[in-house]
């Protein structure tokens, strides 16, 4: 695994809504770039860009025409290029949104594969043999070209689905993996990768990387495909780093990933900490977090610490945490997050404790996530920083509300949400315990029960955090004593009999023996 993913922070970056610095009102590279000393000063080593390629922007990017060229609204590959080398000089790292399931039907290789004559492209995406026949399961595109046939889509119907094979074919329409065309469309991807690495980006978190063999078992057929990718890393970028969109730990670790996604709509149950009617985290202190630590730790014992499993903050797909949390609430989310195993991700504007956006009209493919999308919140200037262009040109409408945070008023405020997510991960890079390898013991978390206790240990450290978010004095059994406290915030814990007794919304960390 690369070194530098043992204490790597992430901070995802949502290029169209970064920072804008030539006024059209959309963020650019130029943008990153100026506020790259933000990101370290916050903390953040490490960043993943959304996808920056050309697209026509029917999905915000995932809907790409060319991967190996910017998108000329966020600047050259040049300017990506120079954003690369402003990562490094900081001693930052950077990944690239690779997204291999599919691709816009504006890109070349789909415009060759709609032909009725066979060419190089005819296999590259999965048709079916007639157009009278869809592919089962599968969505489609039907009636758009000469060709006879249906071709599977993911998602939206301009996304047609790239061919790596059926894991068991049965139709004569379905090709196995070692058929020519997915075999093609391999090193298709292993060229898209030497072309970003040799340009200096650090690796790719991948999109939907479980779902590239269809009708796979139990990914078996993905697993193996990026088997053989991790092979070519192997040889050629040793050092590239892997993040998999799979939320199947077992599965994509085995695949030579370095990290999996826990998925906000997948089967772990993240949604019952920040996401709910009732989240755990909520200072009302209705929440279940034992549903959630119970798939955790059969995911944890799953990897065999091949690698690591990353909850993140939130991303450009679901509502914004402080959607669902408030106030102190948004700290004590954070306290978990940045002390939890796995390479943590903070999504863009989460540190300031960002609003989901209510009331807005789709953009470019947004729906219901648009309102997660709106501009950085920079200052109290025009449109809170983030752009010059006139309102009405910006890519997503702002939070007009009159309180809405901005990195200036948060940093004015020593007990703010931004000041809080900095000392807890300037505390959490101070201990290795704490970190992405240590290891984890669930010490507390019982159903519709409050605290949360567990243990963090690297070599001879160890580390007990308890977090108590809800507005009642709780008690646990436990023996650890309290005398060596690393942090608090709150109320003050206390020991006595085999009991830890916890006041209502605090938190604290303790070096243990």
């Amino acid at each position: 695994m690369a070194k530098w993913l043992d204490n790597a922070i992430f901070y995802e970056i949502y290029p169209q809504s970064f920072k804008d610095t030539n006024s059209d009102g959309i963020g650019d590279f130029n943008g990153i770039i100026e506020k790259l000393d933000y990101i370290k000063e916050l903390g953040c080593n490490a960043i993943w860009l959304n996808p920056c390629f050309e697209s026509p922007f029917g999905d915000a990017g995932y809907d790409v025409a060319d991967y190996c060229k910017t998108a000329p609204r966020y600047g050259t590959n040049d300017d990506l290029k120079r954003l690369f080398d402003e990562v490094h000089k900081r001693e930052m790292h950077i990944l690239l949104d690779l997204v291999p399931g599919h691709t816009s039907v504006e890109h070349p290789w789909f415009k060759e594969s709609m032909k009725p004559e066979r060419n190089e492209f005819t296999d590259r995406y999965v048709w079916t043999s007639s157009i009278w026949e869809a592919p089962e399961g599968m969505g489609s595109l039907r009636g758009i070209s000469d060709r006879d046939g249906s071709c599977a889509v993911n998602f939206f119907s301009n996304q047609p689905s790239l061919n790596y094979g059926f894991y068991k074919p049965e139709l004569p329409w379905q090709q196995s993996m070692d058929d020519p065309g997915p075999k093609a469309t391999v090193e298709a991807l292993k060229d898209i990768m030497r072309f970003w690495l040799k340009m200096g980006c650090d690796g790719f978190r991948v999109d939907m990387a479980g779902s590239l063999v269809k009708h796979d078992e139990d990914g078996k057929g993905t697993t193996k495909l990026w088997q053989g990718i991790r092979a070519f890393l192997d040889e050629e970028f040793p050092d590239a780093a892997m993040v998999s969109e799979w939320s199947q730990p077992k599965n994509s670790l085995a695949g030579g990933f370095h990290m999996d996604f826990i998925l906000f709509f997948g089967p772990d149950h993240p949604n019952n900490l920040f996401r709910s009617p009732e989240p755990f985290f909520a200072s009302r202190g209705k929440g279940d977090i034992s549903k959630f630590v119970e798939k955790y730790k059969a995911d944890y014992e799953a990897t065999a610490r091949n690698g690591l499993i990353c909850i993140p903050s939130g991303n450009h797909d679901v509502d914004r945490i402080a959607r669902h949390l408030h106030g102190d609430e948004l700290k004590f989310a954070f306290a978990f997050l940045l002390t939890m195993p796995g390479a943590p991700f903070i999504y863009y504007g989460d540190e300031i404790g960002m609003r989901y956006v209510e009331g807005l009209d789709s953009v470019e493919g947004g729906y219901n996530r648009t309102g997660s999308r709106s501009p950085m919140q920079w200052d109290d200037g025009v449109n809170a920083g983030f752009s010059c262009a006139g309102k009405e040109k910006l890519y997503i409408p702002l939070d007009e509300s009159t309180d809405r945070p901005t990195v200036q008023n948060q940093m004015a405020d020593s007990s703010s949400l931004y000041h809080e997510v900095k000392r807890l991960i300037a505390l959490r890079q101070a201990h290795p315990a704490l970190q992405s390898k240590g290891e984890i013991d669930f010490i507390y978390a019982e159903k519709n029960a409050y605290p949360f206790a567990y243990l963090r240990s690297a070599g001879n450290e160890k580390i007990l955090v308890i977090l108590n978010p809800s507005d009642r004095d709780t008690a646990f059994d436990c023996d650890y004593s309290l005398e060596n406290e690393l942090y608090a915030f709150g109320g003050k814990m206390s020991a006595a009999e085999g009991k830890i007794t916890v006041p209502a919304q605090s938190y604290a960390f303790y070096q243990v023996s």
